[in-house]
């Protein structure tokens, strides 16, 4: 059997292909342990990405329509077998009939307050629909004078998201959205409601992301002698001038505190020659190692250099995933 999906419809693709899949298996043209085509076959027969099929495919494994056998396909259940629930490793720890009470909970307040049940299901299914579609792209959004930030986010992502993922100045968000209004808008929480109200009038989610705490680095800053001096190196000014507060409040004047952005030779050069401790950001190392390489003979001593090992929280990227659909 072949699917076709109608790019023109208003009906998105993943839902025309996952109830054309329903229809194909309740009409017995896949029977009970019929394995279906691959997602890289049904993305040659459709022109879907790949991404989307297997979207698709979670969602009828969610609804107990078909089975994955790892490494060997997805396959469709025989109805006549007792449904399992399929829970994800963050949620094992709670009892099923937790999940299915709060289901219920769900269902029961849409219906207390007046919707019926077949609205209650169009409503569940549209905001279902809705957040897939969020999922296709993630666009990391901060405002151009500090572009860095987008730059940090996007980098430690764009590994861990199994969708294209593109940082967009804040001005120029609005012109992208325009374009195409499939994504998710990322950001840290210090631009979260300017882009929120953006993000609404086009229909796309916006999600801020929490950083990291830096605990680590600010233990060792906290041990420094008074008199010491401190170089704080990022492609993010946002992060130095944040950065600058902090260690003002935890330390007073006691530290010297010097602050530089790679792309600045000169005063890179000279916070390198001043500081004796240096702290800066993954994508600063190479620059910072560099510069240090460079003008070793103009160094009287050369500075201890700490990297900040993340700059999203533990926590926040799995929290995405999930914001987005990526995880079952």
């Amino acid at each position: 059997m072949r699917f076709h999906i109608q790019q023109d419809s208003d009906i998105p693709a993943s839902s025309q292909l996952y109830n054309q899949i329903c229809f194909a298996i309740a009409a017995s043209h896949y029977p009970p342990g019929h394995r279906l085509p691959s997602t890289r076959q049904l993305a040659m027969q459709t022109g879907l990405h790949r991404n989307t099929i297997s979207k698709v495919y979670r969602q009828l494994e969610t609804d107990g329509v078909v089975e994955a056998i790892a490494g060997s396909g997805i396959y469709v259940r025989d109805q006549q077998k007792q449904r399992e629930l399929r829970i994800s490793p963050s949620v094992r720890n709670r009892a099923v009939k937790d999940l299915d009470q709060e289901v219920r909970k769900c269902v029961d307040g849409l219906l207390n307050s007046g919707c019926t049940l077949q609205q209650t299901r169009e409503l569940l299914t549209r905001e279902i629909d809705w957040r897939l579609r969020c999922g296709a792209r993630v666009l990391v959004s901060t405002p151009r004078e500090d572009i860095g930030a987008s730059m940090l986010i996007a980098e430690e992502l764009e590994p861990n998201l199994d969708v294209p993922v593109e940082v967009v100045p804040m001005e120029e968000l609005e012109s992208v959205l325009e374009s195409s209004s499939n994504g998710t808008v990322v950001t840290s929480r210090y631009f979260l409601k300017p882009l929120e109200e953006l993000a609404q009038r086009h229909a796309v989610r916006a999600v801020a992301v929490d950083l990291n705490d830096f605990r680590k680095e600010l233990s060792m800053l906290k041990e420094l002698r008074p008199g010491s001096c401190v170089g704080l190196v990022s492609i993010s000014p946002g992060i130095l001038r944040a950065a600058e507060v902090i260690l003002h409040s935890m330390r007073g004047n006691e530290l010297l505190l010097m602050t530089a952005t790679p792309d600045v030779g000169s005063r890179l050069l000279a916070l390198l020659r001043a500081a004796s401790h240096v702290l800066c950001d993954k994508p600063s190392l190479p620059l910072v190692e560099h510069s240090l390489r460079q003008n070793r003979s103009q160094l009287m001593r050369m500075p201890q250099v700490h990297c900040a090992e993340s700059y999203l929280g533990d926590s926040t990227i799995e929290q995405l995933r999930k914001e987005i659909g990526l995880l079952t």
